[in-house]
């Protein structure tokens, strides 16, 4: 393992935490004033009943993790990659569209909008007002302008706020979520790191919070440059446990809904198994034994979401940094994906 120097931080690395320091306060801001557009996207999704999530990597993520949240008020909401809709199009007729695009500027959502027809329910989210996404649609706009750091942390966060605006537009209490933006929780991550210190490969799972697992594997891949990735929880077992065994950690997220007892089931078989084994648990529910459990207070949807991602996300950051020397500088990939 390599570690990274503490004289010599990499300037990617120094990026991301100043990202990270300021996503609460962003996401307070951008949940405010979202409001007026929210309300309109709110009465377009009560006319439609349907929502069509569009967006790429971290922002299809996002989509992910807040598709049951839509369902749970009525919405019959549905997330899939823009590159998917692209080539496998869904009818949109009849629907809310929500395209996400962090930078606005994605050659996906430059391709869509020169190639769709004129839509009366198309609306964005990017975090660039001077955008082309935030041109050619009614956006919302997260606070704190373009996130520069590599990979996606204060971005997710904001955009997540964005989507409380809009739930909470449609009925959805806010307070819980608002409540855990304004006083975030910092548990020690130290065991989970020294429990995945020795593998290989990290794989992330959840059931409601399968989003949140998704954003984690794909930060952790692009910062680690490991190949991490992400499986739903009955996906992760039908089959995919061959895999498992002690160069394959298994990073699990879990919050206090009705699939609680699931996620616990997996972290017992994967120990079984053989791999290293981290939870972040925001159920209330006692620790699973014989795994590593990074506790939060109890909280659903997403006051969920928003007390596991910023603590997943330092794991996430303090994994690669021991792996990788530059970490944050990517060598393959732009902040901004030009082509397709």
């Amino acid at each position: 393992m390599t570690m990274t120097s503490t004289t010599t931080r990499p300037s990617g690395l120094i990026a991301i935490e100043a990202e990270m320091a300021r996503q609460h306060a962003d996401a307070l801001a951008s949940f405010e004033r979202a409001t007026p557009l929210a309300h309109d996207i709110a009465t377009s999704l009560k006319r439609t009943g349907r929502l069509l999530l569009l967006g790429m990597g971290g922002s299809h993520a996002v989509s992910r993790a807040v598709e049951p949240l839509y369902r749970n008020l009525g919405i019959d909401a549905l997330a899939l990659p823009l590159s998917e809709q692209l080539g496998q199009p869904l009818t949109v007729s009849d629907r809310t569209v929500l395209m996400t695009s962090q930078s606005g500027e994605s050659a996906e959502v430059l391709r869509w909008f020169g190639e769709a027809s004129a839509q009366t329910d198309v609306f964005g989210l990017t975090l660039e007002g001077g955008s082309s996404l935030a041109r050619l649609a009614p956006s919302l706009i997260g606070a704190g302008g373009t996130e520069h750091a590599f990979a996606a942390t204060r971005s997710l966060t904001v955009t997540f706020a964005l989507h409380l605006a809009v739930l909470s537009a449609l009925g959805m209490d806010a307070a819980p979520a608002l409540a855990v933006l304004k006083q975030p929780q910092d548990p020690n991550i130290e065991i989970a790191l020294q429990a995945m210190a020795k593998v290989a490969t990290i794989v992330t799972s959840g059931r409601r919070l399968q989003g949140v697992a998704e954003a984690i594997a794909l930060g952790l891949t692009e910062l680690s440059r490991l190949p991490c990735f992400s499986l739903e929880g009955g996906q992760l077992r039908h089959g995919p446990m061959e895999m498992l065994g002690e160069n394959v950690g298994v990073v699990l997220f879990r919050a206090n809904d009705e699939t609680s007892a699931l996620v616990a089931g997996m972290a017992t078989s994967a120990q079984e198994a053989g791999s290293p084994v981290v939870v972040f648990d925001a159920s209330g529910e006692k620790p699973v034994p014989n795994v590593v459990t990074i506790s939060l207070a109890a909280a659903s949807g997403m006051a969920a979401i928003f007390a596991i991602l910023p603590v997943a996300q330092r794991f996430m950051v303090s994994f690669a940094a021991g792996r990788v020397a530059d970490v944050g500088t990517p060598i393959r990939s732009t902040k901004i994906t030009r082509s397709e």
